[in-house]
């Protein structure tokens, strides 16, 4: 069957996707064209700004691929005052992002509960609940999903990392903290609650193929997700699986595999929310517009105060991590232009795959 003829079909194998993730020469332009198109149709050329504000780089977990893993000496941690978080959240509603993303390493202590219930009711309270909220804080019990839900949170990111459970555990330790089944039943969880759920993927693993890949969009499509932030990996060198750099494919060919996810995703799942992924411009200076153009629609400006950027370090060479979130404003409008799209100024921008639910 011709690649065009494949390109065409309402539903797709594992097959059917690896193709698409090796297409080359005029199949890969054709892939991209494609993606476009139904980027277009479905969410326009409307690209939604998330203000992002790691809050906190203090983590509980060992994953083997990340920089502020419990277990590395050399971080230097630290944790937002809520103070700093609610100026930030003002900042986003000032500048007119519509929403943020609270994120942070990975807890379950009763204190930090606590404390993101409260940073919800500060944060609607000062902004008059003019912002949506997202919180990634990582796999949480059943009634603390519906408890931060009740208190405003309605987006949560957990991504899965990788659908292949051995695959899983060559990136994580395999213990009750790092279980896959756990961070399965806590993406059900948030499902069931009520949330807009996002997941994602590392792209370009050590020990990872086409097939994987091929498998966690099919995944993410019979989940049902309503939006995805995935990117290439990126290797940190104070980690476990810096050890296995020699498996990785070259960075231009990560780049180039993210790329070609994002467009199969767009594909495959019409009007979700894709986020052009920041480590996309760790690769290539036109990375985060070149997904942009070929299928993303969220953008992420961190809007962390610049002191604290560059110790929320989960791969090497993160860029961004000087620049005022003035600055930053101001580079990502420039750049949704280049890309040909346009921002969608003071919107929360819910996921339309979630609405039509």
């Amino acid at each position: 069957m011709q690649f065009a003829q494949i390109l065409n079909q309402s539903t797709f194998s594992t097959d059917d996707l690896v193709k698409f993730l090796a297409a080359e020469g005029e199949d890969r332009k054709l892939l991209f064209a494609h993606s476009a198109a139904i980027k277009q149709k479905y969410v326009q050329d409307l690209v939604y700004f998330r203000g992002l504000i790691e809050f906190s780089n203090i983590c509980a977990k060992n994953c083997y691929y990340c920089g502020i893993r419990k277990s590395n000496p050399n971080v230097i941690r630290y944790n937002l005052t809520d103070d700093e978080i609610v100026g930030a959240a003002k900042f986003a509603l000032d500048s007119r992002y519509g929403s943020i993303v609270l994120q942070s390493g990975e807890l379950r202590s009763k204190a930090f509960i606590r404390r993101i219930t409260k940073l919800l009711d500060k944060i609607h309270q000062v902004t008059n609940n003019r912002l949506r909220i997202t919180l990634s804080c990582g796999e949480q019990a059943r009634d603390t999903f519906r408890e931060w839900m009740e208190h405003g949170a309605i987006r949560y990111l957990l991504r899965i990392e990788t659908t292949n459970r051995e695959l899983y555990y060559k990136i994580h330790p395999q213990n009750q903290l790092h279980s896959f089944d756990y961070r399965l039943q806590s993406l059900y969880e948030l499902k069931d609650t009520g949330y807009q759920v996002g997941t994602g993927v590392m792209i370009g693993l050590p020990f990872q193929t086409l097939e994987d890949l091929a498998k966690d969009l099919l995944w993410m499509q019979s989940f049902d997700i309503d939006m995805v932030g995935m990117g290439p990996y990126l290797e940190h060198a104070e980690t476990p699986l810096y050890a296995y750099r020699h498996l990785l494919l070259p960075m231009a060919k990560r780049f180039d595999l993210s790329l070609k996810m994002i467009a199969a995703l767009r594909i495959l799942m019409k009007d979700i929310n894709i986020a052009s992924a920041t480590a996309l411009q760790s690769i290539e200076k036109m990375g985060r517009e070149k997904a942009i153009m070929i299928g993303a629609n969220v953008i992420m400006p961190n809007i962390t105060p610049c002191t604290y950027r560059d110790y929320y370090k989960l791969y090497d060479n993160k860029p961004c991590t000087a620049e005022n979130p003035e600055d930053c404003k101001s580079c990502l409008e420039m750049r949704i232009k280049l890309a040909s799209n346009q921002i969608a100024w003071d919107e929360w921008g819910d996921s339309l795959h979630w609405l039509e639910k």
